[in-house]
């Protein structure tokens, strides 16, 4: 090797050696170097007091430890807890205004609605015929609102009401006539009322008479 390239050979090894021990200076200046968390200067890492404005930089960030504390088992069940009554009131809230209000036995209390409405279709027969003063009508309609109050009200129980004129006498006169509440549910009563003002009922699948038993 002559005495130039040696001299060249020597030139790249300092400036190789140079260049390294500069990167690793820097590298470990970034490793052993920290920001102080209140004045924001450049510290050593392994320094516990700042040396700029004193802080003491082993003492625990406020609001850290907290915010990472986990919750207590007590502390998640009344969570859960106070969820779930508000879920079970809300719940409760939309059942008691959308469901209907129900009491008692659905059978009895559509029976009861039945015989309501016939006697209301008979009180209706009876003023017309008073009124007319021509006995009764030979088509339910000719009575008017009253009659259709009670037929809707048998129908919202799922009734049927059917009237029958009894014989025209030699005037041509209706002087009597039967009313019927036929069931639209099986096992419900199916009633029998005239213008004697007797309701009769029977359990039976069929219309109701005359001839059934006191209601």
């Amino acid at each position: 090797m002559t005495r130039a390239r040696a001299f060249r050979y020597d030139e790249l090894q300092r400036l190789s050696r140079g260049i390294s021990e500069r990167i690793q200076g820097r590298f470990w200046t970034f490793q052993s170097m920290y920001t102080c968390r209140e004045c924001e200067n450049e510290i050593n890492q392994a320094t516990e007091i700042c040396p700029h404005c004193g802080t003491d930089l082993t003492a625990p960030i406020p609001g850290v430890e907290e915010a990472g504390a986990k919750p207590s088992v007590g502390k998640i069940l009344l969570r859960w807890g106070v969820l779930l009554g508000v879920l079970l009131a809300a719940v409760w809230s939309f059942l008691w205004f959308v469901v209907p209000e129900r009491h008692g036995d659905p059978t009895a209390q559509a029976e009861a609605r039945a015989s309501e409405s016939l006697q209301e279709a008979r009180a209706a027969l009876l003023d017309y015929a008073s009124a007319q003063g021509a006995g009764f009508p030979r088509q339910f309609e000719a009575v008017g609102e009253r009659v259709r109050t009670a037929a809707q009200l048998a129908l919202s129980v799922n009734y049927q009401l059917q009237y029958t004129p009894g014989p025209v006498d030699a005037n041509g006169t209706i002087r009597s006539f039967a009313l019927q509440a036929r069931a639209g549910n099986y096992g419900f009563r199916n009633f029998y009322l005239d213008d004697t003002g007797i309701l009769r009922a029977t359990r039976d699948n069929r219309a109701a008479t005359a001839q059934d038993p006191l209601y």
